[in-house]
């Protein structure tokens, strides 16, 4: 049975109608995924992200040695935004963005068991720890990527550590990466270029694309046509190098890249909270059930 709350979460992720949601619920027996990709067929929906709903409080932060080529960049999640602003909180965070770089562990585990280059006496556990006990509030380091390089690192933090980018540039200079940094966190890309891009991702994307143009009325063979000219704006979502430049849009990365002798060897891109979902707390239906008990 297709409960009130299934539907209002597909609504909140594809912005279909309720009925239209309620639906393909019903086809198909409440699975999520393939009632997103059911309304997609339709035309009803747009492509849903993974993080349409971002809940997770803390902030993203990143260290780059002074010389670029050593850089990292770590979430680390808490219960409220209040503790964001909390300069104790911020000076931890990027304490342990250091750490990282300099050190090199493997994993978080490893962090938290390795000695804090802060505070030599105690574990980054311990001083995580410590810091819980006195802000009030649990923390945790979530995830972090670290990149080491003979060309250049390069980092940018937006919004106060809501986002954070980290960039691996094989003969470019600073201001370059930093547009990249950029344009990594304005623009969302998922993948470097085409060829990272796995290939049940693409037939699945395919399958869509082609269901589309049947469910429009097209011949099969003019829906193939259709598939492959649409594919390509996929990619140009979904692909670094195949995105428009956010500083010049008749440009393409891969064209500012050739342009400047450049080229992206990998990114990471950490959105705080990306992926967690948080309960949302109904204060009416508390109520009503308050009154009624």
């Amino acid at each position: 049975m297709v409960t009130a709350s299934q539907v209002k979460d597909l609504r909140e992720k594809t912005g279909a109608g309720m009925m239209d949601c309620k639906k393909v619920l019903t086809e198909t027996d409440g699975d999520m995924e393939k009632a997103i990709e059911l309304l997609r067929e339709r035309g009803i929906a747009k492509a849903a992200k993974k993080s349409d709903r971002v809940a997770a409080e803390g902030i993203v932060d990143a260290y780059v040695t002074e010389d670029g080529k050593i850089g990292a960049v770590v979430e680390v999640n808490a219960e409220t935004d209040f503790v964001a602003k909390n300069d104790e909180f911020k000076s931890f965070v990027a304490d342990v963005a250091k750490q990282i770089a300099l050190t090199n562990p493997a994993n978080v585990e490893e962090l938290l068991a390795a000695k804090s280059i802060v505070e030599e006496d105690k574990t980054v556990q311990e001083v995580l720890t410590n810091k819980i006990a006195t802000i009030g509030e649990n923390m945790s380091i979530r995830r972090f990527a670290r990149y080491e390089t003979t060309g250049l690192v390069e980092k940018y933090i937006h919004g106060e550590g809501k986002i954070g980018v980290l960039v691996e540039l094989e003969n470019g200079n600073s201001e370059l990466a930093k547009d990249i940094c950029m344009q990594i966190a304005a623009a969302k890309p998922e993948f470097l270029d085409r060829e990272s891009v796995p290939a049940e991702r693409v037939e699945k994307e395919m399958e869509i694309l082609k269901a589309q143009a049947m469910n429009e009325g097209k011949p099969a063979e003019i829906a193939e046509k259709m598939v492959q000219g649409r594919i390509g704006k996929f990619y140009g979502e979904i692909c670094l190098v195949e995105q428009d430049f956010v500083k010049n849009p008749d440009m393409k990365i891969k064209q500012l890249l050739e342009s400047k002798g450049a080229k992206v060897i990998r990114f990471a891109r950490f959105e705080k909270g990306e992926g967690i979902e948080k309960k949302e707390e109904n204060f009416a239906e508390e109520v009503a059930k308050q009154i009624k008990g």
